[in-house]
């Protein structure tokens, strides 16, 4: 009988990426408040559960900086030094990002942001040709036009991402309801419950 291949969150072996969530975006893509509201929600669990971070932001000095998300919580999770990544390339997977993963020992990402079919697609295909696991979020992520999203998350669950939810991504993390930090990550997200309820039905449903 052939072996299953189970493609599971690693616990302390896993990394958050941030994809280019920024100002300019808030009138263009659909259900943009939804999206933020989960990275903000992923951006406190990662405080939590001593996830390191990294966000990148596409061509700042035309699309603007980064939404408030919540970055204060992080400390010294968030990579490098307290500030997004500026970049042109699409993909999030800069040289100093490979240097990252590399220094934390990553072997899952689960990542969300904007554009789906843009820079989400390409930084999934990027890290997998890496041999890296990709978790992308149905409910943190976005295009301009809605019809998109759907056609990038096939594409990229055909190349071998897993796609999933926030609050999925939380409990695998923790594991086991003993975890140190479960009864604040359960607070986080009965806190986030009507966010969360919205973003699955603006951005997976599709609701406008």
């Amino acid at each position: 009988m052939a072996s299953r291949s189970v493609v599971k969150i690693i616990p302390g072996n896993t990394a958050f990426f941030v994809c280019d969530i920024q100002e300019r975006f808030r009138t263009a893509i659909h259900g943009f408040p939804a999206v933020v509201a989960t990275a903000e929600k992923m951006v406190k669990g990662a405080a939590l559960l001593n996830v390191p971070v990294v966000i990148t932001e596409q061509n700042p000095k035309a699309l603007g900086a980064t939404v408030p998300l919540a970055l204060s919580s992080l400390g010294p999770s968030l990579h490098p030094t307290w500030s997004p990544l500026a970049k042109t390339k699409f993909s999030m997977v800069l040289p100093e990002v490979e240097q990252s993963l590399k220094e934390w020992g990553t072997k899952s990402v689960v990542l969300f942001g904007i554009e789906s079919h843009v820079c989400v697609l390409q930084t999934a295909l990027d890290l997998l040709e890496r041999n890296i696991d990709v978790h992308i979020l149905a409910d943190g992520v976005s295009s301009c036009n809605h019809a998109e999203v759907a056609v990038a998350l096939a594409r990229a669950k055909e190349a071998g991402a897993q796609v999933t939810t926030s609050e999925s991504v939380l409990f695998q993390l923790m594991v086991d309801a003993s975890h140190p930090a479960f009864r604040q990550v359960s607070g986080l997200i009965k806190e986030s419950k009507a966010s969360t309820s919205d973003a699955l039905d603006r951005l997976v449903v599709g609701k406008l």
